[in-house]
């Protein structure tokens, strides 16, 4: 029997984590959970997701950031990266201009829509 697919959800609210793990184990995956993005690059290192939810604004290591080393690193950049956050649609067109990094394979915004989130996940990970 196949290994589940692992999903890495990053987000400093405890009800999203909560969530969204609840929603993908439901579906199928194994869930990771990490509160910023120093968090998210030590579960990024020891367990190597098949995907990554992202929020953007967190303490400590910020999503953008997390993001860019991601991009930057050979081993990883092929993790594809959904962004799920409460920004606006403006910080969509920013992320996806940065000439530094390409943009993410999915975007989202907070509130989470259920149905969306499922077949972003299954579209990268199927």
């Amino acid at each position: 029997m196949p290994s589940k697919k692992k999903v890495l959800i990053v987000d400093d609210e405890e009800d999203i984590l909560t969530y969204l793990s609840t929603l993908l184990e439901d579906n199928g995956y194994d869930t990771l959970l990490a509160r910023d993005g120093l968090e998210a690059r030590k579960q990024v290192e020891t367990n190597l997701p098949d995907l990554i939810t992202l929020d953007i604004s967190m303490p400590e290591k910020s999503g953008i950031k997390f993001y860019r080393d991601m991009k930057a690193n050979d081993q990883w950049k092929k993790i594809p990266i959904i962004i799920v956050t409460g920004i606006s649609e403006d910080f969509k067109k920013f992320i996806s201009t940065r000439p530094q990094v390409p943009p993410p394979e999915g975007y989202l915004s907070k509130p989470i829509n259920q149905k969306e989130i499922l077949e972003l996940v299954r579209k990268f990970i199927s």
